[in-house]
Protein backbone atom coordinates (compact mmCIF):
# COMPACT_ATOMS: atom_id res chain seq x y z
CA UNK A 1 0.00 0.00 0.00
CA UNK A 2 2.86 2.35 0.48
CA UNK A 3 4.35 1.38 -2.47
CA UNK A 4 1.50 2.44 -4.34
CA UNK A 5 1.13 5.72 -2.32
CA UNK A 6 4.31 6.30 -2.90
CA UNK A 7 4.42 5.73 -6.78
CA UNK A 8 1.44 8.24 -7.02
CA UNK A 9 3.45 10.97 -5.53
CA UNK A 10 6.07 10.55 -7.10
CA UNK A 11 4.50 10.53 -10.40
CA UNK A 12 2.40 14.29 -8.66
CA UNK A 13 5.45 15.63 -8.48
CA UNK A 14 7.38 14.71 -11.70
CA UNK A 15 3.41 16.19 -13.21
CA UNK A 16 3.65 19.63 -11.58
CA UNK A 17 7.37 20.41 -12.37
CA UNK A 18 6.72 19.87 -16.11
CA UNK A 19 3.43 20.86 -16.30
CA UNK A 20 5.06 24.53 -15.12
CA UNK A 21 8.81 24.33 -16.84
CA UNK A 22 7.82 24.31 -20.53
CA UNK A 23 4.15 25.74 -20.52
CA UNK A 24 5.19 29.23 -21.98
CA UNK A 25 6.25 26.66 -25.51
CA UNK A 26 3.06 26.69 -27.00
CA UNK A 27 2.63 30.36 -26.31
CA UNK A 28 6.09 31.73 -28.24
CA UNK A 29 4.75 33.16 -31.15
CA UNK A 30 1.61 34.78 -29.57
CA UNK A 31 4.02 36.05 -26.57
CA UNK A 32 6.40 37.49 -29.38
CA UNK A 33 3.58 39.27 -30.61
CA UNK A 34 1.82 40.60 -28.13
CA UNK A 35 5.12 41.87 -26.14
CA UNK A 36 6.90 43.16 -29.82
CA UNK A 37 9.97 40.65 -29.37
CA UNK A 38 12.33 38.49 -31.34
CA UNK A 39 12.12 35.17 -31.38
CA UNK A 40 15.31 34.35 -29.02
CA UNK A 41 13.96 36.92 -26.91
CA UNK A 42 11.27 35.17 -26.10
CA UNK A 43 12.86 32.16 -25.75
CA UNK A 44 14.27 33.22 -22.41
CA UNK A 45 11.04 32.67 -21.06
CA UNK A 46 12.14 28.69 -21.27
CA UNK A 47 15.59 29.69 -20.94
CA UNK A 48 15.49 31.84 -17.50
CA UNK A 49 14.00 28.84 -15.72
CA UNK A 50 16.01 26.55 -16.96
CA UNK A 51 19.02 28.43 -15.78
CA UNK A 52 17.61 28.77 -12.74
CA UNK A 53 17.70 25.38 -12.18
CA UNK A 54 20.87 24.98 -12.94
CA UNK A 55 22.18 27.59 -10.67
CA UNK A 56 20.20 26.08 -7.47
CA UNK A 57 20.29 22.08 -8.11
CA UNK A 58 23.37 20.98 -6.64
CA UNK A 59 22.60 23.85 -3.40
CA UNK A 60 19.42 21.54 -3.15
CA UNK A 61 20.95 18.55 -2.69
CA UNK A 62 22.94 19.60 0.35
CA UNK A 63 20.39 21.24 1.86
CA UNK A 64 17.98 17.95 1.40
CA UNK A 65 21.10 16.13 2.61
CA UNK A 66 20.22 17.11 6.18
CA UNK A 67 16.98 19.01 6.36
CA UNK A 68 15.02 15.68 5.08
CA UNK A 69 13.63 14.27 1.64
CA UNK A 70 9.70 15.06 1.97
CA UNK A 71 9.83 18.19 3.83
CA UNK A 72 12.23 20.00 1.26
CA UNK A 73 9.67 18.79 -1.88
CA UNK A 74 6.60 19.83 0.03
CA UNK A 75 7.80 23.32 1.20
CA UNK A 76 8.81 23.97 -2.49
CA UNK A 77 5.22 22.91 -3.95
CA UNK A 78 3.69 25.02 -2.31
CA UNK A 79 5.99 27.95 -2.48
CA UNK A 80 5.59 27.53 -6.58
CA UNK A 81 2.35 28.59 -6.98
CA UNK A 82 3.16 32.48 -5.75
CA UNK A 83 5.61 33.00 -9.18
CA UNK A 84 3.30 31.41 -11.07
CA UNK A 85 1.10 34.23 -9.75
CA UNK A 86 3.31 37.21 -10.39
CA UNK A 87 4.30 35.95 -13.94
CA UNK A 88 0.31 36.36 -15.09
CA UNK A 89 1.10 39.77 -13.63
CA UNK A 90 3.74 40.74 -15.59
CA UNK A 91 3.95 43.73 -16.72
CA UNK A 92 6.56 42.94 -19.63
CA UNK A 93 8.30 40.30 -21.16
CA UNK A 94 11.59 41.75 -18.45
CA UNK A 95 8.83 41.00 -15.73
CA UNK A 96 7.59 37.99 -16.87
CA UNK A 97 10.86 36.41 -17.04
CA UNK A 98 12.38 37.25 -13.92
CA UNK A 99 9.14 35.34 -12.46
CA UNK A 100 9.76 32.58 -14.64
CA UNK A 101 13.36 32.48 -13.42
CA UNK A 102 12.10 32.71 -9.47
CA UNK A 103 10.48 29.84 -10.66
CA UNK A 104 13.08 27.79 -11.87
CA UNK A 105 14.59 28.43 -8.24
CA UNK A 106 11.69 26.14 -6.82
CA UNK A 107 11.61 23.49 -9.06
CA UNK A 108 14.38 21.20 -8.16
CA UNK A 109 13.65 20.98 -4.65
CA UNK A 110 10.85 18.99 -6.02
CA UNK A 111 12.25 16.49 -8.93
CA UNK A 112 15.92 16.42 -8.04
CA UNK A 113 14.93 15.56 -4.02
CA UNK A 114 12.49 13.20 -5.30
CA UNK A 115 14.95 11.19 -6.97
CA UNK A 116 17.49 11.22 -4.69
CA UNK A 117 13.94 9.71 -2.23
CA UNK A 118 13.66 7.64 -4.47
CA UNK A 119 17.06 6.07 -5.33
CA UNK A 120 17.73 6.23 -1.36
CA UNK A 121 14.38 4.30 -0.33
CA UNK A 122 13.82 1.61 -2.59
CA UNK A 123 15.86 -1.23 -3.88
CA UNK A 124 18.38 -0.86 -7.30
CA UNK A 125 15.69 -2.76 -9.66
CA UNK A 126 12.51 -0.87 -8.25
CA UNK A 127 14.04 2.27 -7.83
CA UNK A 128 14.95 1.93 -11.58
CA UNK A 129 11.08 1.11 -12.18
CA UNK A 130 9.61 4.15 -9.91
CA UNK A 131 12.29 6.26 -11.86
CA UNK A 132 10.70 5.17 -15.09
CA UNK A 133 6.94 6.12 -13.46
CA UNK A 134 8.26 9.41 -12.40
CA UNK A 135 9.62 10.48 -16.09
CA UNK A 136 6.55 9.36 -17.06
CA UNK A 137 4.45 11.61 -15.43
CA UNK A 138 6.75 13.74 -16.00
CA UNK A 139 6.29 13.53 -19.97
CA UNK A 140 2.43 13.99 -19.61
CA UNK A 141 3.32 17.25 -17.40
CA UNK A 142 5.12 18.49 -20.00
CA UNK A 143 2.55 17.59 -22.46
CA UNK A 144 -0.43 18.83 -20.29
CA UNK A 145 1.19 22.13 -19.50
CA UNK A 146 1.96 22.89 -23.07
CA UNK A 147 -1.42 21.47 -24.44
CA UNK A 148 -3.31 23.47 -21.65
CA UNK A 149 -1.56 27.04 -22.10
CA UNK A 150 -2.03 26.51 -26.07
CA UNK A 151 -6.04 25.67 -25.57
CA UNK A 152 -6.38 28.86 -22.97
CA UNK A 153 -4.59 31.08 -24.13
CA UNK A 154 -7.86 31.90 -26.68
CA UNK A 155 -10.82 31.76 -24.41
CA UNK A 156 -8.58 33.31 -21.39
CA UNK A 157 -5.08 34.56 -22.53
CA UNK A 158 -1.50 33.51 -21.66
CA UNK A 159 -2.34 35.36 -18.22
CA UNK A 160 -5.15 33.27 -17.52
CA UNK A 161 -3.57 30.04 -18.24
CA UNK A 162 -0.80 31.31 -16.07
CA UNK A 163 -3.24 31.50 -12.64
CA UNK A 164 -5.28 27.96 -13.67
CA UNK A 165 -1.21 26.53 -13.33
CA UNK A 166 -1.14 28.13 -10.05
CA UNK A 167 -4.38 26.25 -8.78
CA UNK A 168 -3.28 23.17 -9.93
CA UNK A 169 0.29 23.38 -8.18
CA UNK A 170 -1.38 24.15 -5.47
CA UNK A 171 -3.80 21.11 -5.75
CA UNK A 172 -0.45 18.54 -5.91
CA UNK A 173 1.12 19.76 -3.03
CA UNK A 174 -1.89 18.76 -1.21
CA UNK A 175 -1.70 15.53 -2.72
CA UNK A 176 2.22 14.89 -2.28
CA UNK A 177 1.83 16.19 1.42
CA UNK A 178 -0.79 13.60 1.88
CA UNK A 179 0.48 10.86 0.02
CA UNK A 180 4.73 10.79 0.44
CA UNK A 181 5.58 8.65 3.40
CA UNK A 182 8.28 10.03 5.16
CA UNK A 183 11.54 8.79 4.31
CA UNK A 184 13.22 5.99 6.44
CA UNK A 185 16.41 5.35 5.20
CA UNK A 186 17.49 8.87 5.36
CA UNK A 187 21.02 9.62 6.89
CA UNK A 188 21.33 13.47 8.02
CA UNK A 189 24.39 14.54 6.20
CA UNK A 190 26.41 15.95 9.51
CA UNK A 191 25.79 19.37 8.03
CA UNK A 192 25.98 21.85 5.04
CA UNK A 193 29.91 21.51 4.59
CA UNK A 194 29.97 18.11 5.04
CA UNK A 195 27.26 17.95 2.80
CA UNK A 196 29.07 20.04 0.59
CA UNK A 197 32.08 18.01 0.57
CA UNK A 198 30.29 15.00 -0.71
CA UNK A 199 28.73 16.83 -3.77
CA UNK A 200 32.77 17.65 -4.23
CA UNK A 201 33.62 13.90 -4.33
CA UNK A 202 30.90 13.71 -6.88
CA UNK A 203 33.27 14.94 -9.52
CA UNK A 204 36.12 12.77 -9.01
CA UNK A 205 33.33 10.31 -9.86
CA UNK A 206 34.10 9.35 -13.59
CA UNK A 207 31.03 7.55 -14.58
CA UNK A 208 29.23 10.11 -12.70
CA UNK A 209 30.81 12.95 -14.55
CA UNK A 210 30.36 11.64 -17.78
CA UNK A 211 26.71 11.03 -16.86
CA UNK A 212 26.31 14.30 -16.39
CA UNK A 213 27.62 15.34 -19.87
CA UNK A 214 25.02 13.18 -21.40
CA UNK A 215 22.48 14.97 -18.92
CA UNK A 216 23.51 18.38 -20.65
CA UNK A 217 23.33 16.57 -24.32
CA UNK A 218 20.17 15.37 -23.46
CA UNK A 219 18.10 18.56 -22.35
CA UNK A 220 20.19 21.07 -24.84
CA UNK A 221 18.50 18.79 -27.46
CA UNK A 222 14.79 18.81 -26.24
CA UNK A 223 14.78 22.51 -25.66
CA UNK A 224 16.88 23.05 -28.88
CA UNK A 225 13.98 20.68 -30.81
CA UNK A 226 10.68 21.91 -29.31
CA UNK A 227 11.36 25.19 -28.74
CA UNK A 228 12.36 26.19 -32.56
CA UNK A 229 9.60 24.02 -33.98
CA UNK A 230 6.79 26.22 -32.45
CA UNK A 231 8.48 28.88 -34.81
CA UNK A 232 8.91 26.47 -37.74
CA UNK A 233 4.96 25.80 -37.41
CA UNK A 234 3.75 28.85 -36.77
CA UNK A 235 5.42 30.14 -40.06
CA UNK A 236 4.19 29.66 -43.56
CA UNK A 237 3.17 27.13 -45.05
CA UNK A 238 1.56 25.24 -41.74
CA UNK A 239 0.63 28.79 -40.02
CA UNK A 240 -0.74 26.84 -37.35
CA UNK A 241 -1.98 28.67 -34.05
CA UNK A 242 -1.64 28.46 -30.25
CA UNK A 243 -4.19 25.50 -29.92
CA UNK A 244 -2.27 23.93 -32.93
CA UNK A 245 1.18 24.44 -31.45
CA UNK A 246 -0.39 22.84 -27.76
CA UNK A 247 -1.68 20.42 -30.14
CA UNK A 248 1.56 19.23 -31.29
CA UNK A 249 2.89 18.72 -27.86
CA UNK A 250 0.53 15.46 -27.99
CA UNK A 251 3.56 13.90 -29.29
CA UNK A 252 4.94 13.90 -25.87
CA UNK A 253 2.45 11.13 -24.75
CA UNK A 254 5.04 8.67 -26.53
CA UNK A 255 7.49 9.43 -23.50
CA UNK A 256 4.39 8.29 -21.07
CA UNK A 257 4.67 5.23 -22.61
CA UNK A 258 8.24 4.32 -23.46
CA UNK A 259 9.31 5.36 -19.98
CA UNK A 260 7.20 3.01 -17.94
CA UNK A 261 9.20 0.31 -19.81
CA UNK A 262 12.54 1.80 -18.88
CA UNK A 263 13.37 -1.06 -16.34
CA UNK A 264 12.71 -4.36 -18.59
CA UNK A 265 14.69 -2.31 -21.36
CA UNK A 266 17.94 -1.75 -19.10
CA UNK A 267 17.58 -5.68 -17.63
CA UNK A 268 17.59 -7.11 -21.08
CA UNK A 269 20.18 -4.66 -23.13
CA UNK A 270 22.19 -3.26 -20.46
CA UNK A 271 22.14 0.93 -20.13
CA UNK A 272 24.67 1.56 -22.62
CA UNK A 273 23.38 -1.10 -25.30
CA UNK A 274 19.55 0.27 -24.42
CA UNK A 275 20.92 4.37 -24.75
CA UNK A 276 22.77 4.17 -28.28
CA UNK A 277 20.17 2.23 -30.22
CA UNK A 278 17.24 5.01 -28.64
CA UNK A 279 20.04 8.36 -29.65
CA UNK A 280 20.28 6.78 -33.28
CA UNK A 281 16.08 6.17 -33.77
CA UNK A 282 15.92 9.73 -31.89
CA UNK A 283 18.47 10.85 -34.96
CA UNK A 284 16.05 9.39 -37.39
CA UNK A 285 13.11 11.16 -35.78
CA UNK A 286 14.92 14.68 -35.80
CA UNK A 287 15.73 13.83 -39.88
CA UNK A 288 12.10 13.40 -40.60
CA UNK A 289 10.98 16.94 -39.34
CA UNK A 290 12.97 17.76 -42.61
CA UNK A 291 10.12 16.54 -44.69
CA UNK A 292 7.44 19.23 -45.63
CA UNK A 293 4.73 17.21 -43.92
CA UNK A 294 3.01 18.21 -40.80
CA UNK A 295 2.27 14.39 -40.31
CA UNK A 296 5.77 13.09 -40.90
CA UNK A 297 7.24 16.31 -38.38
CA UNK A 298 4.84 15.06 -36.23
CA UNK A 299 5.90 11.33 -36.22
CA UNK A 300 9.53 12.62 -36.28
CA UNK A 301 8.62 14.46 -33.28
CA UNK A 302 7.04 11.44 -31.38
CA UNK A 303 10.09 9.33 -31.68
CA UNK A 304 12.55 12.10 -30.41
CA UNK A 305 9.86 12.31 -27.65
CA UNK A 306 9.90 8.58 -26.48
CA UNK A 307 13.57 7.91 -27.45
CA UNK A 308 14.56 11.10 -24.82
CA UNK A 309 12.49 10.09 -22.13
CA UNK A 310 13.93 6.86 -21.67
CA UNK A 311 17.86 8.14 -22.25
CA UNK A 312 16.61 10.71 -19.44
CA UNK A 313 15.30 7.99 -17.40
CA UNK A 314 17.83 5.93 -17.64
CA UNK A 315 20.72 8.06 -16.83
CA UNK A 316 18.78 9.81 -13.75
CA UNK A 317 18.57 6.51 -12.71
CA UNK A 318 22.14 5.70 -13.11
CA UNK A 319 23.32 8.91 -11.06
CA UNK A 320 20.94 7.71 -8.67
CA UNK A 321 22.58 3.92 -8.28
CA UNK A 322 25.53 5.39 -8.84
CA UNK A 323 25.76 7.48 -6.02
CA UNK A 324 27.57 5.87 -2.76
CA UNK A 325 27.05 8.93 -0.59
CA UNK A 326 25.01 12.31 -0.68
CA UNK A 327 22.72 11.41 -3.46
CA UNK A 328 20.87 14.17 -3.36
CA UNK A 329 23.94 16.50 -4.13
CA UNK A 330 24.60 13.81 -6.82
CA UNK A 331 21.20 14.07 -8.72
CA UNK A 332 21.53 17.96 -7.59
CA UNK A 333 24.48 17.99 -9.75
CA UNK A 334 22.78 15.68 -12.29
CA UNK A 335 20.53 18.22 -12.44
CA UNK A 336 22.38 21.40 -12.86
CA UNK A 337 24.67 20.00 -16.02
CA UNK A 338 21.07 18.71 -17.60
CA UNK A 339 19.32 22.67 -17.24
CA UNK A 340 22.45 23.91 -18.02
CA UNK A 341 22.28 22.45 -21.12
CA UNK A 342 18.70 23.41 -21.60
CA UNK A 343 19.83 26.98 -21.16
CA UNK A 344 22.49 26.40 -23.85
CA UNK A 345 20.05 24.67 -26.29
CA UNK A 346 17.46 27.32 -25.75
CA UNK A 347 20.03 30.52 -26.64
CA UNK A 348 22.35 28.94 -29.29
CA UNK A 349 20.40 27.39 -31.93
CA UNK A 350 18.64 30.96 -32.02
CA UNK A 351 21.62 31.96 -33.84
CA UNK A 352 21.19 28.99 -36.32
CA UNK A 353 17.58 29.72 -36.38
CA UNK A 354 18.58 33.17 -37.83
CA UNK A 355 20.77 32.11 -39.96
CA UNK A 356 19.52 28.78 -41.62
CA UNK A 357 16.35 28.13 -40.30
CA UNK A 358 14.52 25.04 -39.10
CA UNK A 359 17.13 23.04 -40.83
CA UNK A 360 20.03 24.77 -39.13
CA UNK A 361 18.65 23.88 -35.78
CA UNK A 362 17.97 20.24 -36.84
CA UNK A 363 22.03 19.87 -37.92
CA UNK A 364 22.80 21.26 -34.38
CA UNK A 365 20.60 19.09 -32.53
CA UNK A 366 22.03 15.72 -34.47
CA UNK A 367 25.70 16.90 -33.84
CA UNK A 368 24.53 17.00 -30.17
CA UNK A 369 22.88 13.48 -30.20
CA UNK A 370 26.36 12.51 -32.10
CA UNK A 371 27.84 13.45 -28.50
CA UNK A 372 25.58 11.81 -26.52
CA UNK A 373 26.37 8.03 -28.41
CA UNK A 374 30.02 8.75 -28.41
CA UNK A 375 29.85 9.64 -24.22
CA UNK A 376 27.85 6.35 -23.83
CA UNK A 377 29.58 4.26 -25.76
CA UNK A 378 33.26 5.22 -24.81
CA UNK A 379 32.71 5.67 -21.05
CA UNK A 380 29.55 3.58 -19.57
CA UNK A 381 29.39 0.19 -18.39
CA UNK A 382 27.97 -2.78 -21.08
CA UNK A 383 26.02 -4.72 -18.21
CA UNK A 384 27.15 -4.01 -15.02
CA UNK A 385 25.33 -2.01 -12.47
CA UNK A 386 26.44 0.04 -10.13
CA UNK A 387 25.50 -1.91 -6.71
CA UNK A 388 25.07 0.00 -3.35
Amino acid sequence: MNLDRRRIAVALAGFITFLNLYSPQALLPLLARELGASARDVSLTVSATTFAIALIAPFTGTVADVLGRKRVIITAMAALAAPIVLAALAEGLDGLVLWRFVQGLLLPPIFAVTIAYVGEELPVAEATSVTGIYLSASSFGGFAGRFLTGTLAAPIGWRGTFLVLAAITLAAALGVGLLLPKEQRFERSAGLAASSRQMLRHLRNPLLLVTYAVGFSVLFTFIASFTYVSFHLAAPPYGLSPFGLGAIFVTYLTGVVTTLFTGHGVARFGRRSLVIGLVAFWAAGMALTLLPSLPAIVLGLAICAGSGFVCQAVATGFVAVTAREGRSSAVGLYVTCYYIGGSVGGVLPGFAWERWGWPGVVALVLAMLALIAAFVAMFWPSRASPRR
